[in-house]
């Protein structure tokens, strides 16, 4: 089961994976990714609704991308997605920020 996340960061409760159907996922045109369309794509390649290449043919995302959400929820849960956070988590493995 995925826990599915709103725009806060309260659950939405738990999908199970075979429960998933194409209403489950972002739309194509998703222009704004927050945390929880993108744990949803996760979610969704991950239960076999929709494979890896098709979702970043969908999404127009790189492979790269949708593999670091993955890693993101496998290390940090749902709210590693987001995207204020992405340099605090970063930093934990040792990449520094910009030079000043």
């Amino acid at each position: 089961m995925t826990a599915i996340l709103n725009d806060a960061g309260d659950a939405l409760g738990d999908l199970p994976a075979d429960d998933m159907t194409e209403a489950d996922l972002p739309p194509p045109d998703t222009k704004r990714w927050v945390m929880r369309r993108k744990a949803e794509v996760v979610a969704g390649v991950r239960s076999g609704l929709i494979s890896l290449e098709e979702a970043c043919r969908r999404y127009t995302l790189s492979v790269e991308e949708f593999l670091s959400w993955q890693r993101l929820i496998d290390s940090h849960g749902v709210r590693g997605l987001r995207a204020t956070r992405l340099q605090d988590y970063r930093a934990g493995l040792g990449k520094s920020g910009p030079a000043e």
